[in-house]
């Protein structure tokens, strides 16, 4: 089965179900969807995928689980001797977890998805691994010990509310268990999904210490949350761009938000954060980092005279032109460029359909707000 398995992937699977199953013993639905979901593990578990014997769960489970890059990521911010996941799932996070803690807990309701995560860490040698098939909180109660750290990852679909976005209806709900979750370990590291909004997330928990933004190539992927046993300081917000050979980092306090940059018109270069800077809201705080000045309060672009190791894109400006036109048709109408807005009325797609600008080429063009509120296209050539 597993030669049939490896044999399919990337094969049409709805073409696959119209075909006769070969092993009368199999139901055939199932093995179909080993074959899907193995072929989703192939780029974001690439240990999961190279290993012979490996189950895998309902597709569905492989999406919503942690890759690999980020999961070891996670791994090298926390270690210690003892950990609980509380919410197990694939496992995925725990085989990380496992190469920082001397043992590691999974607690899974789910039966099936129990018992196939624990035959995969066998498979994987991942021997300090206990998987318990439980409710968590039972669990806890049950073991009734210390960890030095309990992790989480709650689920973002509430039965009666369908997919939601505050912390307090998923499941678990760490807002109210939080007190709970603090009688058994110090420290808590509590991932959540990059939609949810910071300030609202800080709303909901106390004692934040340190929240991370990771992303892979610009795309956000998560947040992490770390929760020490009464920590009442200046939280840090930490922002990670993990890329192909290396890393942009930012770090800030939450409170450097209220700072206030220098505004100022084009410089020769143009400097675009990356996503998780947008996502962390340090607008202000990495204009006064790299010294750089935002071309207007609302725009997020950054200029300088010089190139700085700025953790974002940077282009030089080789024309700024008012948004008129003539203008317009003289340097852009029927041209191809690479359209970005920021603090501008009108979208990208507005601005394509307006101008006849085709996608792509090595050109740049921003359209934005400068500091006497005019309109302005910025064509730029990438350098970083």
């Amino acid at each position: 089965m597993q030669a049939f398995i490896d044999a399919h992937i990337g094969d049409d699977v709805a073409a696959l179900a119209l075909r006769k199953n070969p092993f009368e013993n199999i139901n055939w639905s199932s093995l179909l969807n080993q074959i899907a979901a193995k072929a989703k593990a192939k780029d974001k578990l690439p240990t999961w995928f190279g290993t012979t014997d490996i189950i895998y769960p309902p597709k569905i489970s492989v999406e919503q689980t942690s890759s690999e890059k980020t999961a070891a990521y996670k791994a090298s911010l926390i270690s210690g001797k003892n950990l609980i996941d509380l919410t197990g799932g694939f496992g995925v996070d725990d085989f990380f977890f496992a190469k920082r803690f001397e043992t590691v807990v999974h607690c899974e309701l789910n039966a099936e998805l129990s018992g196939i995560v624990k035959h995969n860490f066998e498979v994987l040698q991942a021997d300090n691994i206990d998987c318990q098939c439980s409710d968590s909180a039972k669990i806890l109660e049950e073991t009734n010990q210390k960890f030095d750290w309990i992790y989480l990852d709650p689920s973002r679909r509430n039965e009666n509310k369908g997919k939601v976005f505050m912390l307090r209806d998923c499941l678990p709900s760490v807002p109210d268990l939080l007190d709970f979750y603090l009688k058994y370990a110090s420290n808590i590291l509590i991932k959540t999904a990059p939609v949810l909004d910071l300030a609202a997330g800080l709303s909901e928990l106390s004692q934040v210490k340190i929240i991370h933004i990771v992303a892979i190539e610009n795309e956000v992927k998560e947040l992490l949350w770390e929760i020490e046993k009464g920590f009442v300081g200046d939280i840090e917000i930490r922002t990670v761009n993990l890329l192909k050979d290396n890393a942009e980092h930012f770090n800030f306090k939450w409170i450097d938000q209220a700072a206030v940059s220098p505004i100022g018109f084009p410089a020769k270069y143009l400097f675009e954060a990356n996503a998780t800077i947008m996502k962390s809201g340090g607008f202000n705080a990495v204009a006064l980092r790299y010294g750089l000045d935002k071309l207007h309060a609302n725009s997020h672009l950054y200029t300088s005279d010089s190139v700085v190791d700025f953790p974002g894109r940077i282009f030089e400006i080789t024309a700024s032109i008012p948004y008129r036109k003539k203008e317009m048709r003289e340097w852009l109408e029927n041209k191809k460029a690479n359209v970005a807005t920021r603090n501008f009325p009108d979208s990208v797609e507005t601005i394509r359909k307006k101008w006849k600008i085709k996608d792509g080429g090595e050109q740049y063009c921003f359209f934005t707000t400068v500091p006497n509120e005019d309109k302005i296209v910025l064509i730029c050539t990438k350098i970083k």
